[in-house]
């Protein structure tokens, strides 16, 4: 007998970890969570504070992850959810529904409620609110979220702000005392023989060091507990030494003993609680485009169930649910309108500035505002799979990444604190050999190890990722990774598709010219027979053109479509072809009698469909022409691309002429027409052979092998899931403008990213042996290592006045 395992597929997790002060802090929890069985892929950002995880649930679980961290020295908060639960009767049912929520993955504790009806759900990390109501509707019973519960976000801005205020409540106690240890130093500096009685200046440092910098020694015992170091380390070692050197001296020398360090670890310990305040204030700027997206999530909505309308929680919506939108309200889901007219304000979803009109059948999405009209809309996506949550993940999954230029930082964090310490010993020794002098020893080792700052160097590539990749979020501009934002900053080629990227991709029929002895209807019904069949956007302007025109269309069978030709079928017991030359060309159907036609039709940019039948003798029924209009801002696309000095190439399955129209309106000196889909990877692997690094744009089915193949691939949000799944970049809406803005911000973002590890690196480099020699005190070290990573937080936050250079601006 044989055993089988259940091959369940991959499941990615974001765990909040608390505790991680610098890149070695980051390098550390990497290394325990990638230990754990069953874990593909970790990615941990020291900005967000959050560790992205990818694991099969068949070995391990968010617990086993949160326990592995726990080991590191570090730990994952838990995340709470309250759940109201309808239909329990008696414990049995208490323990179903126990029993149903702890089956989801991430759930580590359940306690349910029968008095209250409600069930209070822990988990490693956030567990989508739509997997713990279905687990619950599966197990017999109704759930919706508690409606007293705050959202996630709120419960963050909660804990964000609570850490901030006991965060300045410690550096205020700490400053407190150190104050009068400082105005002793700068009166004893101004010649002022003034000075504090030694014990008063032990009594002052004492609370600082080991109340206020008590966490120093906790984040150090729990690193060499995991045999390795950290900032804090480094920090809780200088000012250690310093300390109880003072302490030292002041045991043996009492009252004689001629100068003391006590201020040197009172003010150390100062300035990097300050320094940690800062850079706190300032992270929390990184993650503003996050929190702008989660605060368009409406908590309550209006559902009309069984004839009444009643206000329910969103979590509560399901597909299919009729909801009531009043005018100024957000839209709670992704949906069709049924009834109402009104607009709608897209822009902080799609970054759309203007209002778009919204009335019967036309799409709204989850986290819009509704503008004066009543709308009623049916629910066609809610909870995670609405386009705000999976613009959330996006943005979430873009800036918990790590770049590759991150591998530099995370090999020198590795060995960065032993190698201080190895500084910081030789300046040690060195010191009391060359001069016997063991305070100045004591004091150049000090300084060694206060100035070191592997938290500047762990801030310097996510920060700048955080607030690029918000920045574009803001302006419609989808990064799905730090590894697609760098390969897109250093293109030098793009390849744009034609329909629906550099034009509307909504054609319409503007001729139908029937061969003599036909008329135009009977070929409208023919062709519109065939295009029934097809998701084709010219099937679409057929299907239109005969509506309007009140044409029936017939049933088609043993219909095929002919990639890059056309299409066929039967229809009424003929068989059809329509499609382009080379279609009817290859079924021996001369085109000649209407070519003279079809040339002056492409001429003037429209796309021609030639219609043929297959019998015993084929032949050409006629052609219909569309025209695809050109997107208004496509010409100044194409100029900003030039001036960014980007080579910029049309490639179309279009015939030439209509193509070369189309590249004559737009700037393009470059065309490639009657190219067939499977050959678009073709010619972009034809630009990487001479030494470009390309990027294709386009919306398409037909676009997703060259998205694929190109170095980074660029999605219109208008077209297919197909293509926005396989590009590296999506843009929201279909403005051609976004592709030069979507490149220009990789450039500013990877810039600043370039600009913050050259600071990191400098400030260690310089500030290593300046400290070691003797020309910096612990004191100034101190200042110095604490501003260091606020200034490389604060470089990033630049990229938040980022705005797009493709009109001649320049972006900061």
């Amino acid at each position: 007998m044989s055993i089988q395992t259940l091959d369940l597929p991959l499941q990615q997790v974001g765990l909040p970890i608390e505790g991680m002060t610098c890149a070695s802090c980051v390098a550390r929890v990497e290394k325990a969570l990638a230990k754990v069985p069953g874990v593909e892929r970790v990615a941990v950002n020291l900005a967000s504070e959050r560790a992205d995880v990818r694991f099969d649930p068949g070995q391990t679980n968010a617990g086993a992850l949160a326990e592995a961290v726990a080991k590191a020295g570090y730990s994952v908060p838990p995340d709470e959810t309250v759940l109201d639960i309808e239909g329990m009767t008696c414990a049995s049912c208490v323990a179903r529904v126990e029993k149903a929520l702890a089956r989801v993955p991430g759930v580590t504790g359940v306690e349910v409620n029968l008095a209250a009806e409600r069930a209070t759900v822990r988990a490693a990390a956030a567990v989508p609110i739509d997997q713990l109501v279905a687990s619950v509707t599966r197990a017999g019973y109704g759930a919706v979220l508690h409606a007293v519960a705050e959202d996630a976000a709120a419960c963050r801005d909660a804990e964000i702000k609570a850490r901030l205020d006991r965060g300045f409540r410690h550096v205020l106690l700490a400053a407190l005392f150190t104050l009068p240890l400082v105005a002793q130093m700068f009166l004893r500096l101004a010649g002022v023989p003034w000075h504090l009685p030694l014990w008063a200046e032990w009594a002052l440092a004492t609370p600082v060091q080991f109340w206020l910098g008590a966490r120093f020694y906790v984040a150090a015992f729990k690193a060499l507990r995991a045999r390795t170091g950290n900032m804090d380390l480094l920090v809780a070692l200088g000012t250690s030494a310093a300390y109880g050197f003072s302490v030292y001296l002041l045991l043996e020398h009492g009252e004689h003993a001629s100068h003391l360090y006590f201020e040197a670890s009172a003010i150390v310990i100062t300035l990097v609680l300050l320094g940690r305040w800062f850079e706190l204030r300032a992270k929390q700027g990184t993650t503003e485009a996050i929190h702008a997206l989660m605060t368009l999530r409406p908590d309550r909505a209006r559902v009309v169930r069984d004839g009444v309308e009643q206000e329910v929680p969103v979590a509560a919506l399901r597909q299919g649910d009729l909801i009531v939108i009043r005018p100024g309200e957000r839209v709670p889901v992704d949906g069709v309108v049924t009834e109402g007219r009104s607009s709608a304000d897209e822009s902080l979803v799609t970054g759309e500035s203007l209002p778009v009109d919204k009335q019967a059948d036309s799409r709204v999405t989850a986290g819009s505002i509704n503008g004066t009209g009543l709308l009623r809309v049916r629910a066609t996506a809610v909870g995670e799979d609405t386009t705000l949550s999976r613009i959330i993940k996006l943005v979430e999954g873009a800036q918990a990444s790590k770049a590759p230029v991150q591998r530099l930082v995370d090999r020198i964090s590795a060995v960065f604190v032993p190698v201080v310490v190895g500084i910081a010993l030789a300046a040690f020794l060195g010191w009391w050999f060359a001069t016997g002098d063991l305070t100045q020893a004591m004091v150049n080792a000090v300084a060694v190890l206060v100035i070191a700052c592997p938290c500047a160097l762990g801030l310097a590539t996510p920060t700048a990722i955080m607030v690029g990749t918000g920045a574009a979020a803001r302006a419609g501009i989808l990064i799905r990774d730090a590894e697609a934002l760098e390969r897109a900053h250093a293109v030098t080629a793009v390849i744009l598709d034609k329909t629906g990227t550099l034009t509307e991709g909504r054609p319409t029929v503007t001729d139908i010219r029937p061969l003599t002895g036909l008329d135009t209807s009977p070929l409208l019904r023919l062709a519109a027979a065939l295009q029934s069949g097809s998701e084709h956007p010219l099937a679409h302007a057929v299907l239109s053109a005969a509506r309007e025109r009140g044409v029936s269309i017939p049933d088609v069978s043993e219909f095929s479509s002919i990639t890059g030709r056309g299409v066929a079928g039967l229809v009424a017991g003929r068989r059809l072809l329509l499609g382009n030359r080379a279609l009817l060309q290859g079924e021996n159907i001369a085109t000649a009698p209407l070519e003279d036609a079809a040339v002056a039709l492409e001429g003037q940019g429209r796309t021609v469909m030639w219609l043929g039948a297959v019998q015993l003798e084929p032949a050409l029924l006629g052609l219909i022409a569309v025209s695809d209009p050109v997107k208004p801002t496509a010409a100044a696309a194409v100029a900003a691309l030039r001036r960014q000095g980007i080579e910029a190439v049309m490639v179309t399955g279009d015939n030439a002429r209509t193509a070369d129209v189309v590249a004559r309106a737009v700037g393009l000196d470059r065309v490639i027409a009657g190219v067939l889909p499977g050959d678009k990877a073709a010619e972009v692997q034809r630009l990487q052979a001479a030494g470009k690094v390309v990027a294709m744009v386009g919306d398409g089915i037909n676009d997703a092998p060259a998205l694929a193949a190109a170095d980074i691939g660029i999605a219109m949000g208008t077209g297919t899931d197909v293509a926005m799944h396989t590009a590296g970049i999506t843009l929201m809406r279909g403005d051609p403008i976004l592709i030069p803005a979507a490149l220009d911000v990789a450039r500013a973002t990877y810039a600043r990213i370039r600009q913050n590890l050259f600071w990191a690196f400098i400030f260690n480099i310089v500030g290593l042996p300046l400290a070691a020699f003797g020309f910096l005190s612990p004191v100034v070290s101190g200042a110095a290592m604490a501003f260091s990573s606020v200034g490389v937080v604060t470089s990033s936050l630049l990229l938040r006045r980022w705005r797009s250079n493709t009109r001649g601006r320049s972006a900061p």
